[in-house]
């Protein structure tokens, strides 16, 4: 019976690495794609004679899709694809400033703790617990009751809830880069401080870091619209994501149209930011996809 090319195990493993190593490859594109397609949406207004995202016409209020409203109005009588797209720059700019709060924080920490003396790692791990201790709705919601609703309030709460645990994050990374040999030899060559974490360690941990920063954005950007969608985050007339589907939530059964544009729009870009992700994922991961 002659041995077929499934049969092998090295076969069948270099099988399974190169649909690994494509399917990472489509998610990355595909995820790429989407997001380039919603940032180039950004532009639209300026293109297009799109009404202004805070005009209201009361007489058009609540209107279903026509041609004079493509995703209709609200019930200011606002144009809902105006406000759309007017919202991107405003939901994925919030989602980029709590992203960079948290790597200013985060990344320096998770260095120091994971380069200094086992005394200073355990101290600075034992205070991320204490914070990782509250839930990380609750931390944020008490930064925003202290600063009061707003956008940069609910960037901040949630940058305060989320950072301690990619700083762990970055610390297990590092952890693991100093222990391999050629960082070893570096140390041992008399190498500095300095040149072994920014000629040794950092290349080695920024491929999972973007890992991280892009299914970490998803999530942000989920929380962000989520207080939003609460009324403590983006106070009306901000077109944001978020707050267009607080506002759309009495009117659901009116105009069900108010609550399908935004919810939309989030639920595409956490997608793209997650196949991003995933796909970056792969692509590193591709030498040993999986355990056999």
């Amino acid at each position: 019976m002659t041995e077929s090319m499934y049969d092998h195990p090295l076969k069948r493993r270099r099988l399974l690495s190169w649909f690994a190593f494509s399917s990472g490859q489509t998610s990355f594109l595909l995820g790429v794609l989407m997001l380039t397609s919603i940032c180039l949406l950004a532009i639209v207004p300026s293109l297009l004679s799109l009404p202004k995202p805070e005009a209201m016409d009361l007489l058009a209020r609540l209107s279903p899709p026509s041609k004079a409203h493509l995703f209709g109005t609200d019930h200011l009588g606002r144009d809902q694809l105006a406000r759309l797209l007017a919202a991107i720059p405003i939901s994925l700019g919030a989602a980029a400033q709590t992203m960079g709060i948290i790597l200013a924080i985060a990344l320096p920490w998770g260095l120091i703790a994971g380069l200094g003396s086992p005394r200073l790692d355990m101290v600075m791990m034992r205070l991320s617990d204490i914070i990782m201790a509250f839930p990380t709705l609750v931390l944020a919601l008490a930064v925003i009751g202290f600063m009061g609703a707003s956008l940069e309030a609910s960037i901040l709460g949630v940058a305060a809830a989320w950072w301690p645990s990619n700083a762990r994050l970055i610390r297990a990374l590092v952890l693991s880069a100093k222990e391999r040999d050629f960082v070893r030899a570096a140390h041992m060559a008399g190498a500095s401080r300095s040149r072994l974490v920014f000629r040794h360690i950092l290349p080695q941990i920024l491929p999972p870091l973007a890992v991280m920063i892009s299914l970490e954005t998803a999530s942000v950007l989920l929380a962000l619209s989520s207080l939003s969608f609460l009324g403590i985050g983006a106070q009306p007339p901000t077109p944001e994501w978020g707050a267009m589907l607080n506002e759309a939530r009495p009117f659901f059964a009116q105009a069900p149209h108010m609550l399908l544009a935004p919810g939309i729009a989030v639920v595409m870009t956490v997608l793209a930011f997650n196949l991003v992700g995933e796909g970056l994922r792969d692509l590193l991961d591709k030498r040993e996809p999986f355990q056999w």
